[in-house]
């Protein structure tokens, strides 16, 4: 089964994450660990072009496609392979993070970046989704799209509560305000919901 977690910058992506993947091991079976854009070779060059602070800046569009490029990779070599073996993948991060920020907030229309996402996996959407819903943090060492001002990060949180609407039979909207150990229990508690 396929697995993602989206969200804010900051709202705790990947600590939950790894505490799903731990949880599903548990259980017993393989459990696959992923994170967008990286997660390989490829994945982790376009991961700096995009994220780093550089001095270029990257368009729109480019954005979108380098992100694409990565996602399209990951599917390849990681999650493809690792589903037709049976095993569990968690991702950090996966194709509706390119709809929200991308395709809504930057202005490229959700359904074109939705279209060139699809194609980039070959049709593969996850079989779960935990949105995690909270404010945005900035770290103390924050990324190109993580210093974007608030209200981008309104904006941001607006596409994901719409992308969750229409998606509702695959997301799962999870209150990510609270301690590590409730928000865990409640994506834990969305797992068979």
């Amino acid at each position: 089964m396929f697995l993602s977690l989206e969200g804010l910058d900051g709202v705790g992506k990947s600590t939950q994450a790894r505490l799903l993947a731990a949880h599903l091991r548990s259980r017993g079976g393989e459990v696959v660990e992923c994170r967008e854009p990286g997660g390989t070779a490829l994945g982790e060059r376009v991961r700096s072009l995009v994220l780093d602070h550089g001095a270029w800046s990257v368009g729109p569009r480019a954005e979108a496609l380098l992100f694409a490029v990565s996602r399209a990779q990951l599917v390849a070599e990681v999650i493809r392979p690792a589903l037709d073996r049976g095993a569990w993948v968690v991702c950090d991060r996966f194709l509706d993070s390119s709809v929200a920020y991308q395709g809504a907030v930057r202005g490229l229309g959700p359904s074109a970046v939705r279209e060139v996402s699809l194609f980039a996996t070959g049709g593969l959407l996850p079989d779960r989704t935990f949105y995690l819903r909270g404010p945005a943090r900035t770290p103390a060492s924050p990324d190109r799209i993580e210093i974007e001002g608030a209200a981008f990060h309104v904006s941001v949180a607006a596409a994901f509560d719409a992308i969750a609407a229409a998606e509702a039979e695959r997301f799962r909207v999870i209150d990510a305000v609270g301690s590590v150990e409730d928000v865990a229990a409640r994506v834990i508690g969305a797992l068979d919901a």
